[in-house]
C-alpha cells in the first residue's frame, strides 16, 4: 500500500482532518452500499423469503438456488415487462440522445439567445418533483390519444433523459476547441460535415455517457409509467412495484439483482469514457 505523502506545511491537525474525511466519506459509501449488496445473496434464497436462512448463514449449499431467476424468464408478466422496458428504453434513449445533443450545441453557442433561461427550462424535469411532471403529463398527453400506449411512454421517458444528455455533452463541449469546426469549413467543408467528421468524435464520450444515464432513467422510472402506462406497457419498474404490494416473493430480488449488474457495467464503461477522455484532452495539450 503505497503511503499518503503530506506537503510540508501540513501539521497534524491538516492530517487528521485529511484521514477524518477520508474515513467519514468511506462510512457513509459503506452505509449506501451494504443494503443494496445485501439484495444478491438473498435472491439465491431457494425459500421463498426476503430474510436469510440458517442454511444461508452456514452456506449450505442446498439453501441456495436459481429458481427465481428462472421464475423471472418463465413467468410472461416479467417477460412483457423486460420486453417493455427494453423497447421504451431503447426509442426513449435514441430520442433524449438526438435532441439532448442538439440542444446541447446550440446552448455552447455565444450567440444563443436567452441562453440561461433556455438551459433552466430543459434542465427543469430533473428539479420538478415528478409527480407534478407525471400528472401534468397525464393530461396533457391524454387529449392527444398518448395516454395508455407505447408513444406515450416513450415520448415521456424521453423528456425525462434529455436533461441528461444536456449536462453530458455541455461538459465535454466545454473542453472543445472551435477553431477545428471553423477550420473544416474554411477548408471546403458544409457545416453539417463539419460537424459530423469534426465535432462529434470529439464530443463522442459525452454522448455516449449522457446516453446512459438517459437509459438508466428510463429503465428506473416508476411513477411516470403508473399515470401513463395501460396493462399492456407493464414496465421492470412497475411490475416490482405491484410485486411488492400484491404477491412477494424473491423473484424481485433476482430482477433487481439482474439490474444492479446492469448498472455496474454502466458504471465500468462511464470511467472507461471518462479515461478515453482524459487521454484525449492529455494528447490535445502537449500537441
Amino acid at each position: 500500500m503505497k503511503k499518503q505523502k503530506f506537503p510540508a506545511y501540513y501539521s497534524i491537525w491538516h492530517k487528521l482532518g485529511h484521514y477524518g474525511l477520508q474515513y467519514s466519506a468511506n462510512l457513509v459509501l459503506a452505509f449506501l452500499i451494504l443494503p443494496i449488496l445485501v439484495i444478491i445473496p438473498l435472491s439465491f434464497n431457494v425459500e421463498p423469503y426476503f430474510t436469510f436462512t440458517e442454511g444461508m448463514v452456514t452456506f449450505d449449499p442446498d439453501a441456495y438456488s436459481l429458481r427465481w431467476y428462472e421464475g423471472m424468464i418463465n413467468d410472461p408478466n416479467w417477460r412483457l415487462a423486460i420486453k417493455n422496458s427494453l423497447i421504451i428504453g431503447v426509442f426513449a434513449t435514441l430520442i433524449a440522445t438526438i435532441l439532448g445533443t442538439m440542444a446541447a450545441v446550440g446552448l455552447s453557442s455565444k450567440n444563443m439567445p436567452y441562453k440561461r433561461l433556455v438551459m433552466a427550462l430543459l434542465l427543469s424535469p430533473m428539479i420538478v418533483p415528478l409527480i407534478i411532471i407525471a400528472a401534468g403529463m397525464f393530461f396533457f398527453y391524454a387529449k392527444f390519444g398518448l395516454a395508455g400506449n407505447y408513444a406515450g411512454l416513450i415520448i415521456a421517458h424521453a423528456v425525462l433523459g434529455i436533461p441528461f444528455v444536456i449536462i453530458t455533452v455541455t461538459a465535454t463541449l466545454t473542453s472543445f476547441d472551435r477553431s477545428l469546426y471553423f477550420a473544416g469549413l474554411s477548408m471546403g467543408a458544409s457545416p453539417l460535415k463539419s460537424f459530423f467528421d469534426i465535432v462529434v468524435p470529439m464530443i463522442r464520450p459525452g454522448v455516449i455517457s449522457g446516453a446512459m444515464f438517459a437509459f438508466v432513467t428510463s429503465f428506473d422510472e416508476v411513477v411516470v409509467v403508473l399515470f401513463l402506462a395501460g396493462p399492456g406497457q407493464r414496465t421492470i419498474p412497475r411490475q416490482m412495484f405491484s410485486g411488492l404490494r400484491e404477491q412477494i416473493n424473491p423473484t424481485i430480488l433476482a430482477v433487481a439483482t439482474v439490474l444492479i449488474a446492469i448498472a455496474v457495467m454502466f458504471l465500468i464503461t462511464l470511467e472507461l469514457l471518462r479515461r478515453r477522455s482524459d487521454r484525449l484532452r492529455g494528447l490535445d495539450e502537449h500537441a
